[in-house]
């Protein structure tokens, strides 16, 4: 049974059953008359897609296959910059694919700028331990109080109070 099983980077568990999500999306396609011509397509351009990441894996890691028509092929760059880069690439990219198969006359490049949500940052977790606190602690009620001192002590304060609930 599990022989029959795609890759496990292509399965998906859908009501309790293993389902490969390409067939999947094929299975969808076909049953929508309107989407079944899209399919072709989509084949194509995913299968080109791979052999560009072949061909240049570290640039194409923010490049996609946006279209192929009349021998032309319309690249999809993250920014300017990768766009660039590929621009210089291209004459290498046409000759290899062709090497591989494909029928690419011309290459054209858009830069597709995404909106880019950025990764929160992750909340620090420090610990500062009792004996560190204590010290602390001693040295903000030693230091002398004056003009010089007042950015200091107002920020071991601060520290004081942010970690005062630490059981370390």
């Amino acid at each position: 049974m599990s022989a029959s099983l795609p890759p496990p980077h292509r399965i998906h568990i859908k009501r309790g059953r293993a389902v490969s999500m390409a067939s999947g999306a094929s299975d969808f396609l076909r049953a929508n008359d309107k989407l079944a011509p899209l399919l072709p397509a989509i084949q194509r351009n995913l299968a080109l897609q791979k052999d560009c990441e072949t061909i240049f894996s570290s640039l194409f890691e923010y490049c996609e296959v946006m279209q192929v028509a009349d021998g032309e092929l319309v690249l999809g760059a993250a920014n300017a910059a990768i766009a660039t880069k590929l621009k210089q690439q291209c004459p290498k990219l046409q000759l290899q694919l062709q090497q591989r198969g494909w029928q690419i006359n011309a290459i054209r490049i858009k830069v597709q700028v995404k909106r880019v949500i950025e990764k929160p940052l992750p909340v620090k977790q420090l610990s500062i331990p009792k004996t560190a606190l204590q010290a602390l602690s001693n040295l903000e009620k030693n230091i002398e109080n004056n003009a010089q001192n007042a950015d200091l002590r107002a920020a071991l304060m601060r520290l004081l109070q942010r970690h005062s609930g630490t059981d370390n």
